[in-house]
């Protein structure tokens, strides 16, 4: 895919509704791409190639019902979407919007994922 028509995935975080990548933890048996992929189909629906390296990383204050915010470091994989489903697991608890890396960037509230995702030119182009 070009820069030109490059699309970021968001979903609605299930606890606040802010703007998210979809994320998780490690699971046994999957590297860690495999697992973002994962993620990628359980909390919005979609299937594809996913990188092996991540693109970056981020950090955030996990809010956790009642105890205090945790700390997290998460790594993001692209993956480049083949296929969006028009159901899948999450899809009751989360909404999911296609928009430009620039909009993407603006919606999340963690300033080091904006970064991320505004690499992603810089990725695609080097690709």
């Amino acid at each position: 895919m070009g820069v030109q028509g490059l699309e970021v995935l968001l979903v609605t975080s299930r606890d606040t509704g802010r703007w998210v990548t979809p994320k998780g933890g490690r699971m046994a048996g999957l590297t860690d791409a495999a697992a973002a992929a994962q993620e990628a189909l359980e909390e919005a629906g979609v299937e594809g190639c996913i990188a092996e390296a991540p693109l970056g990383e981020y950090h955030y204050l996990k809010r956790l019902k009642r105890r205090a915010p945790r700390p997290c470091v998460v790594s993001v994989y692209p993956l480049e979407v083949q296929r969006e489903l028009a159901d899948w697991k999450e899809r009751a608890e989360r909404d999911r919007r296609w928009m430009s890396a620039f909009e993407a960037a603006d919606a999340v509230e963690e300033a080091d994922l904006a970064g991320v995702i505004r690499s992603l030119n810089a990725w695609v182009s080097g690709r």
